[in-house]
């Protein structure tokens, strides 16, 4: 009898283990107008965590310059081991999650400067398109978040782990089995109607959506329409972000065959915005926040590649000059301490992710994105 929902990447596990077993050929190529595509699942989550429609345009720029949408890099062929670390779903919320922090920072300032602007913004033009405010976006989103938790809780603990229809071993104990479950349902019925718990006589439709937003409904506003006004800025024809830096989620990419992983993940690390925002797309997923954090961590580092390579050069270049200063001891003793913090820096999350962690780089060749 099943008892529990299966986690994600053990079932990513064992359908590896499966189509390997079972030498299966190369998939059909995925290509941009399929639905497993970067750019139309992140299009899907843009939609389903209320976001503007305009992001799209940066998600699909990340995509490109990342190279993670060419079909080589996507489609499944038993055996490649490569194409095995590609989770369609994350992958797609990883780059949404990117395309947020490219914009906006989340690191509990810089977000909170481009709100109030939105919120005075807003206030002056109430005509036209409105500015997308991430701080009335946060608090919408929140609460349906806190409310569609609730009701997923309630069923998981009135959910029933055994089929609708019982298997008879013998003919004789059908009718003590069937008894049984009438008993059982005539008692959650009741104790339904002594909870106050509304009770579902229809089967919900399947969707593909857990939340539903609609214009004009003030519980649940619509922020697609929104513009990204004052949070980008023109140069030419060319839309550019504010404020041209960007930290990442780790400053070194972990070996997976030694730590089982390619980012460790503390949320007490990190920012309250980028830690709402992993928790928002880990409950649309049912995945942890944790895997999330993985997949944004290799984005960026695929995304900035150039960037953190030449960051690094220059720290490196100035630490040689400064070390051609001192006297043989000396570099001796400075060549210990430097290998030392290396060492735990590579091995432990830094206290501050916006600093420490992030390596700080320009991101102009991301920034040139919508024409």
């Amino acid at each position: 009898m099943v008892t529990s929902w299966p986690v994600y990447e053990d079932v990513h596990k064992k359908v590896k283990s499966l189509a390997t077993y079972l030498e299966l050929p190369r998939f059909p190529d995925i290509t941009e107008d399929s639905f497993f595509h970067p750019n139309i699942l992140s299009m899907k989550y843009l939609m389903e965590a209320n976001l503007p429609d305009d992001m799209h345009k940066w998600t699909s720029t990340v995509v490109k310059e990342a190279g993670i949408g060419e079909a080589d890099f996507l489609t499944l062929q038993p055996g490649k081991k490569s194409v095995w670390k590609v989770k369609y779903d994350v992958l797609a919320v990883a780059v949404v999650i990117v395309v947020l922090k490219i914009l906006f920072l989340l690191n509990d300032e810089y977000e909170w400067q481009l709100s109030d602007y939105a919120e005075k913004r807003n206030k002056k033009k109430p005509e036209g398109r409105p500015i997308f405010d991430i701080r009335k976006w946060y608090m919408v989103v929140k609460k349906a978040m806190d409310v569609e938790q609730k009701k997923l809780d309630e069923e998981r603990v009135r959910f029933l782990w055994k089929s609708e229809q019982p298997l008879f071993y013998q003919p004789t104990r059908k009718s003590i089995v069937l008894k049984n479950k009438r008993m059982a349902k005539a008692l959650q019925k009741q104790f339904r109607t002594l909870s106050c718990t509304e009770e579902h006589t229809e089967k919900k439709k399947p969707s593909s959506f857990q939340f539903h937003w609609t214009e004009g409904n003030s519980e649940r506003p619509c922020f697609h329409g929104h513009s990204l006004e004052g949070i980008l800025q023109q140069e030419g024809r060319v839309l550019i972000t504010q404020d041209p830096q960007y930290w990442l989620g780790t400053a070194k990419l972990c070996k997976e065959k030694e730590c089982g992983h390619l980012a460790h993940y503390e949320a007490s690390d990190f920012s309250h915005t980028y830690q709402f925002v992993l928790s928002l797309f880990s409950f649309i997923l049912r995945v942890q926040p944790s895997l999330i954090h993985e997949q944004v961590c290799v984005v960026e580092h695929t995304l900035f590649h150039s960037e953190i390579r030449k960051k690094r050069r220059n720290i490196q270049d100035k630490e040689a000059e400064r070390l051609e200063n001192l006297d043989p001891e000396q570099q001796r003793e400075d060549l210990h301490a430097a290998s030392d913090t290396a060492h735990a820096v590579d091995s432990a999350p830094p206290e501050n992710p916006t600093e420490s962690r992030g390596l700080e780089i320009d991101i102009l060749s991301a920034n040139s994105m919508c024409e």
